[in-house]
């Protein structure tokens, strides 16, 4: 990847030209977006610019006064459970289903690849047939990006309250059957962006604890079981006799956790506080199961 960055010199945005930038030497390069109305008022004191998987980026970095403090949305609570089959289940019954944008692409990357590997390397062919795999691995990126900023902007511009859990990706990419899927999903992006964009428009934002049971927990009388299988995707109560979604039951229960005064993460996992005593569990986000059954 080249990348290249200007601190000093004439540089940044040309006036009356809003989809358009001056580099020093080189002069307009015309831009896809507005930037005027993506800088403002503020003032550019940074501008890095990259190539990456054949196209050109360029990032600015700006200088302006804090803002007002916002007003939270209006849209109340809201319990979010990620899995891999519903990307995101919402308490309120609604969800978000896993666009799997790396199952999609697969055909396509493949056939790129296996096309790279016939090319002799350090050739012109070969370098046609490895720009072609960038740019597969970059739509794929592109897309997961996309959704997932779509569904963080929608989230933290509606609702005041939002309950996620600590999910413990590492540990749920350590099964070989969820690696592809879990790292499909983006989940530490996600939450990454949930925490920079709640603190513009003013929505609060709780991490559940990852040792809390949010899927064996009944939504309805507290009853906790002592095994959920990762196949049994309707949650049944033997306690009360409630039948429910599995996904909307820890959404629910997620939402309740994220109103109590304290959430801790993680508790201690893989930490060793002797240093003669064995590290504690790996906390993940995943019910025990035997090989056999599926996500």
């Amino acid at each position: 990847m080249l990348k290249f960055a200007y601190t000093t010199g004439s540089f940044g945005l040309i006036g009356g030209d809003p989809k358009a930038l001056k580099l020093p030497r080189i002069g307009r390069v015309h831009c896809m977006e507005n930037i005027a109305r993506r800088v403002g008022d503020a003032k550019v004191v940074r501008m890095s610019v990259g190539r990456r998987a054949g196209r050109w980026y360029a990032s600015l970095t700006v200088e302006r006064g804090d803002p007002p403090n916002p007003c939270a949305p209006k849209g109340g609570a809201v319990g979010v459970d990620l899995g891999v089959k519903t990307l995101a289940a919402f308490s309120d019954g609604t969800g978000i289903a896993n666009p799997r944008h790396l199952k999609r692409g697969l055909r396509a990357l493949g056939h790129a690849q296996r096309a790279l590997g016939r090319r002799q390397e350090g050739s012109r062919r070969w370098s046609k047939a490895k720009a072609r795999v960038q740019r597969a691995q970059a739509r794929i990126a592109a897309q997961r990006h996309d959704g997932l900023h779509k569904l963080t902007d929608w989230l933290t511009r509606t609702y005041a309250d939002i309950s996620i859990e600590d999910l413990n990706v590492a540990g749920m990419v350590g099964n070989h059957r969820l690696a592809q899927a879990v790292s499909d999903c983006g989940f530490a992006e996600l939450r990454r962006q949930l925490v920079y964009k709640s603190a513009r428009t003013g929505a609060a934002i709780h991490i559940i604890d990852r040792w809390y049971p949010s899927s064996k927990t009944c939504s309805n009388c507290g009853t906790v079981k002592a095994k959920l299988s990762l196949n049994e995707r309707t949650y049944v109560c033997d306690a009360c006799g409630l039948r429910i979604d599995r996904d909307l039951n820890a959404a629910i229960n997620i939402n309740v956790a994220g109103s109590a005064p304290e959430t801790l993460n993680a508790r201690g996992g893989d930490a060793r506080h002797d240093r003669h005593a064995p590290a504690a569990q790996t906390p993940v986000k995943r019910e025990p199961s035997n090989a056999r059954q599926g996500v």
